[in-house]
């Protein structure tokens, strides 16, 4: 997976949220802002390929997490990603 061109995270006061760079990629329907460990995790993946897998282990070697915990959550943000179309396979 990858995070798709043109999508970018920006810091409103203390709100991280997934912007579009280009009109043609916006979805106004579906904005989406991250919490702490989901701006975490799109900074170290950001122009890089990765995995749930990936993910997992960035979480559970910066997080206080068991491993159900840390697939559980990859799972809902990668879906939550996959379904805005900010990330692709």
């Amino acid at each position: 997976m990858k995070i798709k061109e043109g999508f970018r995270m920006r810091t409103l006061g203390r709100d991280h949220i997934v912007v579009a760079e280009g009109l043609q990629l916006v979805n106004f329907n579906k904005m989406i802002v991250l919490n702490d460990t989901a701006t975490y995790l799109w900074n170290e993946i950001q122009g890089k390929e990765f995995t749930a897998e990936t993910l997992k282990g960035l979480l559970i070697s910066r997080y206080d997490v068991c491993e159900d915990v840390a697939a559980a959550d990859v799972a809902k943000l990668v879906k939550d990603l996959t379904e805005a179309g900010i990330i692709e396979e």
